[in-house]
């Protein structure tokens, strides 16, 4: 199937395709347009157009458009389910739960609007004041541009696009080259709905010279990016006046305290490591343990984990399929090699078929090691024995990144100090750092990123901007 190009509301199509490969069966299952720099150039005329009519269109209108692009959606939800299994080779269990939070981000940004206000003053506040009507209102910001990245190929879209729409912006999307049709796809929903403001979204995909236009024209005045650390300073450096939403990655950690219940911190540890094939920027990465509880811990981490489904993605038990590509699954290899020349050891996993990579707990590691200090993003988890929560909390804040920490633990003590001192976006007590909900405040300190992701979040800090008012 081909994902077109939507410069506004009018698709096209070019000659140069690439196609795009399942990673478990190396099936095409996609084809995309090259876009060159004059699609960028025509797709923010677009959407510069298209923003004075967003802008000036009443809120019940974009408020529909996306209820009835969430109930269109609700309706396809088995065939959205398979576009992500096919294009990235997300398991289907988990493929078809993207579909459902994809619905609830859109019905959650529509929601959300509704409720979006501003705030009156009383200007007789100080001596130099006096009389007025004061207040401020929240208005569009204009164009938006949403890059966005494979892992989540569906939900993320969705939280760019639909808080950016219905707060009465236009978007210019460029979804990953690994998952254009699930983008596509979903685009077609919004331009296609009989509320839909024309020309309100345009979707651009790779070609020469394509990242550099998108970013570097005056024309967005808000870029909201998903991916990288590297490509996320390119955006910054390339971006000039105006806002910048980046969501780069972390190295999500947690502590397994001596009172915790280790078979439910295992359990859900296992999930957290290992799910989508660990490609996840919250994917449980280190695992720091109270070395009187270390062992048990252990075990039964590596018994959780050997559980695992791991193959077929269109196999409805399957919990691990392929990784993106070969480049991701070298990359892991070459990274638990070297930490096994420098005496880590493998506790279980380690190894690959293809583009699936089985599940690997590694011990015996180093806090140097680039598979516990890097985002690895892929399925391995680091073991790690501390002599108490004080020596983990300092290992897991000594990192560049600060998305996502979590402790298990009984402790009260531990738990409010947790919340207070973990260097990071979110804090979970009792549960993994791969936990979110999609209503929440997601984006973390340090080089894991700037703003928030969020319909409310988004909306106020994004895709909206402060008019103050005074009338004398």
């Amino acid at each position: 199937m081909k994902a077109k190009i939507f410069l506004g509301s009018e698709a096209k199509s070019t000659q140069e395709q690439i196609e795009v490969k399942n990673p478990y069966n190396a099936n095409v299952v996609s084809t995309y347009s090259i876009c060159t720099q004059d699609d960028v150039k025509m797709a923010y005329l677009k959407a510069k157009s298209a923003s004075k009519e967003a802008k000036n269109s009443p809120l019940h209108q974009r408020v529909s458009w996306l209820e009835d692009v969430a109930h269109r959606l609700e309706e396809q939800k088995d065939k959205f389910a398979k576009l992500i299994c096919d294009e990235v080779g997300k398991p289907m269990m988990f493929a078809r739960g993207e579909v459902t939070r994809c619905i609830e981000t859109i019905r959650l940004s529509a929601h959300t609007m509704i409720s979006i206000g501003g705030e009156s003053f009383d200007t007789t506040a100080m001596p130099s004041g006096k009389k007025s009507l004061s207040f401020y209102r929240r208005v569009p910001v204009g164009v938006a541009l949403a890059i966005t990245p494979f892992n989540f190929p569906l939900n993320l879209v969705a939280h760019k696009i639909a808080p950016a729409l219905v707060s009465g912006n236009s978007v210019v999307l460029k979804p990953s080259s690994a998952a254009p049709l699930c983008a596509y796809s979903l685009a077609k929903l919004f331009i296609e709905s009989p509320y839909a403001i024309k020309d309100a979204l345009s979707v651009v995909y790779s070609g020469k010279g394509v990242n550099e236009a998108l970013v570097k024209s005056r024309t967005p005045r808000v870029i909201s990016f998903t991916g990288s650390v590297p490509v996320g300073k390119t955006i910054m450096s390339q971006a000039g006046i105006k806002k910048v939403a980046l969501e780069l990655g972390g190295n999500a950690a947690t502590f397994i305290d001596k009172s915790a219940n280790l078979k439910d911190a295992a359990a859900k540890c296992a999930v957290g490591a290992f799910v989508n094939s660990g490609q996840v920027c919250i994917s449980l990465q280190r695992i720091y343990v109270h070395v009187e509880v270390y062992d048990e811990f252990a075990k039964l981490l590596s018994e959780e984990t050997k559980k695992l489904v791991v193959g077929n993605p269109y196999d409805e038990k399957t919990f691990i399929g392929p990784m993106i590509d070969e480049d991701a699954v070298d990359k892991a290899k070459i990274w638990i090699a070297n930490a096994l020349q420098e005496g880590a050891k493998v506790l279980t996993g380690g190894e690959n078929r293809g583009l699936v990579m089985e599940p690997t707990i590694m011990v015996d590691v180093k806090e140097d090691m680039n598979i516990v200090c890097q985002e690895v993003f892929a399925p391995i988890v680091s073991l790690i024995a501390k002599e108490s929560y004080k020596d983990a909390k300092e290992s897991m804040n000594d990192s560049e990144y600060g998305l996502q920490y979590s402790v298990f633990t009984n402790d009260l003590k531990i738990s409010l100090d947790a919340i207070e001192e973990l260097e990071a976006g979110g804090v979970v007590v009792n549960d993994i750092p791969t936990l979110r909900f999609d209503i929440q405040p997601y984006g973390g300190f340090k080089h894991s990123g700037i703003g928030k992701e969020g319909p409310k979040f988004a909306i106020l800090d994004d895709y909206t901007q402060i008019k103050s008012v005074v009338v004398l």
